[in-house]
């Protein structure tokens, strides 16, 4: 974004008011769409040092703090949307009075820029793209299908049932995840408790001795040192260390990407975030087919929407192979991210015609897939979880009890 200043005369006096914009023409627009007096010359400028800073600063807190729209309050406004514009209401008179409406705050904030940005002859799909950390990838892409189609009404209709099967997902995902995470929690209280005001006690007996103590107990007591005399400025470290990364995650593609390609090696993970990808890419892409989008189109609209970005590049794979002729099972084939049942299933579905209702088959299958990954998610855990329970069990009860019994054994004359 480039700094302008606009000269504007008002009621007879010059004020000069700085905003940003892309190029030169947005700036001309913004500065007649704001404001109601005469506008005499917008210019380039130098960005004031003070001011830099200033937008450096928010810049990295917005960053930081960037909340996505509530999903209930999401979902709501996208239903609202849709019956007014089945109903003929304007985009932008649409926007406006649902921004105005909600409690909340990242929704009436996009919602209201939204409607500014509409006003200025921008499209809405256009305009969500600024948005896309918070109204999400898949919203911008049904967006797209129903500027594409005409029907928008529709399109934010079958937006707002995705969303909602989405949000049914997180809500079994997070019940799946209560029980273990509870236990957890317990089990870190339970741990901070013994580091902090019984070791100290075993600590000062095993000073007294003076005896040679074995490894459990001395990373017993280092961790008590650690916590106790280190633990704010530890919390601190992590705490900032945390800000960080989500600043680099946000900001950085190479660092997302790797980020992304890590979590696609571990246990569990890996699984979740395949099936929930191929899960939404081929529901957006079964809608995008039965509305009469080109292949290739629906491509774009479709992958647009993956959050993954290595499984973003290997299905981009898929639109390449497309536009050169190549078949849809073909690229699907070489990314190696589909069973052959699938392959075989989209090419039958390409050879009698029938390709929207093959790929809708295959989106209800990889969603069948995902639900039963969420179903046994709390059962799959079970064994991380007794495995770290048994370890921080293990390690205070031999730190604390070798001692004693060497101790024991010492008195007896052994």
């Amino acid at each position: 974004m480039k700094y302008f200043i606009a000269t504007v005369l008002t009621k007879g006096k010059k004020e000069q008011i700085p905003f940003y914009a892309n190029d030169r023409k947005e700036a001309s627009d913004y500065a007649k769409l704001k404001n109601s007096g005469i506008i005499i010359k917008v210019t380039e400028a130098e960005e004031p040092l003070d001011v830099k800073l200033r937008r450096i600063r928010t810049d990295f807190f917005k960053n930081i703090k960037k909340n996505k729209i509530k999903p209930d309050a999401q979902i709501a406004a996208i239903r609202q949307l849709a019956v007014m514009t089945n109903a003929g209401i304007s985009i932008h008179d649409s926007l406006n009075e649902i921004g105005k409406s909600t409690e909340d705050v990242a929704l009436k904030t996009v919602f209201i820029k939204l409607a500014d940005d509409i006003n200025s002859g921008h499209s809405l799909s256009k305009s969500m793209e600024n948005f896309r950390f918070e109204l999400g990838n898949l919203t911008i892409a049904m967006v797209q299908l129903g500027e594409q189609t005409g029907n928008l009404d529709e399109s934010l209709y079958s937006l707002a049932d995705m969303l909602e099967e989405i949000r049914a997902n997180v809500i079994k995902f997070k019940k799946a995840m209560a029980y273990p995470r509870n236990v957890m929690i317990a089990m870190a209280v339970a741990f901070t408790i013994l580091i902090s005001y019984v070791v100290p006690q075993f600590k000062t007996i095993f000073e007294e001795l003076g005896a040679d103590l074995p490894l459990p107990t001395l990373i017993l007591l280092k961790l008590e040192y650690v916590f106790n005399n280190f633990g704010p400025y530890v919390l601190a470290i992590l705490f900032v260390s945390f800000l960080t990364f989500k600043y680099l995650i946000n900001n950085y593609f190479h660092i997302r990407y790797g980020w992304h390609k890590f979590l696609l090696k571990l246990y569990l993970i890996k699984n979740l975030i395949k099936f929930a990808t191929l899960s939404r890419f081929t529901l957006v892409f079964a809608e995008l087919i039965r509305a009469g989008i080109p292949i290739a189109d629906a491509l774009d609209t479709a992958i647009a929407m993956i959050d993954s970005l290595p499984l973003k590049a290997k299905l981009q794979s898929v639109r390449a192979t497309v536009e050169k002729g190549g078949t849809l099972n073909k690229g699907l084939k070489e990314t190696g991210l589909f069973e052959n049942m699938i392959i075989q299933m989209i090419s039958a579905g390409e050879d009698s015609g029938s390709l929207d209702a093959m790929i809708k088959k295959v989106a209800d299958y990889y969603k069948m897939r995902f639900d039963a990954i969420i179903d046994g998610l709390s059962e799959a855990i079970e064994p991380i979880m007794l495995f770290m329970i048994a370890g921080m069990v293990i390690l205070l009860a031999l730190g604390i009890f070798l001692p004693m019994w060497s101790m024991g054994d010492a008195v007896q004359g052994r």
